[in-house]
């Protein structure tokens, strides 16, 4: 038998205490409850006690007449209640700390309360991933901005989440379609309720993670990208012709950003594309974990899963894409409550703390993921003294040919400073294509130096 001395031993148990602890996926008998008390992304197949919350029953219809430029208004019914600041302590129990902030802080604010409609849906194969998902997905602490998933692909990958981590990844890797062409217009309306236009722009998105003509081992060999995205600015003038690239991989190191300057005419990789670095889509006004309630690496903080609510989110917001201009979306202190849809919904509750040693303008933070999709419906952000600083909201919208419902705009309010940031889709005609020709060759920074103009 080897033999081994006392500090031999020592060393081994020291090793076995500081290593990565990887974690484990559920058993095939707890990813079973996905075919059947679970909808097949993982949230709660029946409805609510009192009826508020209907059961999943497929979502909305697949419907590929839909798949034009125009985003469809597709529910006609009317609010069954509206909250303001004279009546918000009624609903608080239901109401996000943002959202009650927000009804506190501005008397021309309400909440549009309609019937609640569970519309999430997603193709058969994505499913089938995702079952697939819940017995070989792991998660691996070793990434050096924070662990990542492996063995997952094509769905979500933690349907049954354990944990913090796992449930921000499954918005992070949330179905959205294979690829898309958009027409984002960014703006910002300052704390005297003046709207400046930030960008318009041509967003090109292709998700490799979501190809249905591939496979875990094919997407892996690939290099495990999650989304290849470019966007072309054409406006206010003084950015006409910028362009950013990213290409975002499940390890974040392994990420990419350039960026086509008209002022250089050259293509810069950005070093750092991450966390509180301003994203120079949005002007340098958000951070690049910001957009959309929180993207990017999540190994500065420490989450939390704290559990589920019902509560009033923003879903279903297709009526926010008729509006006919920024003007009329964008009011004085807030966007337009008449153009956004709240429902109530089941939302897993995520809390972000930061790591000792870790820095960021926000040390803490808060997320709302709605069970269905796992869409981040609802943020918070707080700043160094305590204070809630920021309120971020996403806009899920149907879109019947995805099918899917998936996020189209979001916006971010500032509670200390005042004033809010916005996305909305302009012009009407050209707001979406679901089918847009996206070739690999428009996703390197070759073309970018190649296609730039002043």
């Amino acid at each position: 038998m080897t033999m081994f001395n006392r500090m031999t031993l020592l060393a081994l148990t020291c090793a076995v205490l500081t290593a990565p602890v990887v974690q484990a996926a559920v058993s095939a008998d707890e990813a079973a409850k996905l075919k059947t008390t679970l909808t097949p992304l993982g949230a709660e197949r029946a409805g609510n006690r009192d009826g508020t919350i209907p059961p999943w029953e497929g979502g909305y219809p697949v419907d590929n007449s839909y798949n034009s430029a125009a985003i469809p208004d597709l529910f006609k019914d009317k609010p069954l209640l509206t909250i303001t600041a004279q009546n918000a302590d009624q609903y608080k129990d239901k109401l996000t700390e943002g959202t009650l902030g927000l009804l506190k802080k501005f008397p021309s604010f309400n909440v549009q309360v309609f019937p609640t409609r569970r519309t999430a849906a997603a193709p058969q194969w994505v499913y089938d991933n995702t079952l697939a998902n819940a017995t070989r997905a792991i998660m691996d602490p070793s990434g050096e901005l924070g662990p990542f998933p492996k063995g997952t692909y094509g769905g979500i990958p933690f349907a049954i989440p354990k944990n913090g981590e796992e449930a921000i990844w499954n918005h992070l890797l949330r179905w959205t379609t294979p690829s898309y062409q958009t027409t984002p217009s960014l703006a910002r309306v300052t704390p005297e309720g003046k709207v400046i236009p930030v960008s318009q722009n041509v967003a090109k998105s292709s998700f490799p993670y979501y190809d249905p003509n591939s496979n875990l081992d094919k997407w892996q060999a690939a290099g495990s990208n999650i989304v290849v995205r470019r966007v072309d600015t054409s406006g206010p003038p003084i950015r006409a012709g910028e362009i950013l690239l990213q290409r975002v991989n499940i390890n974040d190191i392994e990420s990419k950003t350039w960026v086509y300057l008209t002022g250089q005419r050259r293509v810069r990789r950005l070093p750092l594309t991450c966390c509180d670095v301003p994203s120079p889509v949005a002007g340098g006004i958000l951070n690049f974990d910001e957009v959309e309630v929180y993207s990017s690496s999540i190994g500065r903080y420490d989450w939390k899963l704290v559990g589920k609510k019902e509560m009033y989110v923003p879903y279903n917001t297709n009526s926010y894409h008729q509006a006919p201009s920024l003007d009329k979306l964008m009011s004085e202190k807030t966007v337009n409550p008449d153009f956004v849809r709240f429902e109530q919904h089941r939302v897993w509750v995520v809390e972000g703390t930061l790591k000792a040693g870790q820095r960021h303008v926000i040390p803490r933070l808060r997320v709302y993921l709605d069970e269905d999709t796992w869409i981040a419906v609802a943020g918070e952000r707080w700043d160094a003294q305590g204070q809630l600083w920021k309120v971020t909201y996403n806009l899920p919208t149907v879109f019947p040919a995805g099918p899917g419902t998936i996020v189209a705009g979001y916006m971010s309010y500032d509670l200390i400073g005042g004033g809010y940031f916005a996305s909305a889709y302009f012009p009407r005609d050209k707001q979406v294509d679901l089918k847009a020709t996206l070739p690999d060759r428009i996703f390197t920074p070759e073309s970018l130096s190649g296609e730039g103009v002043r």
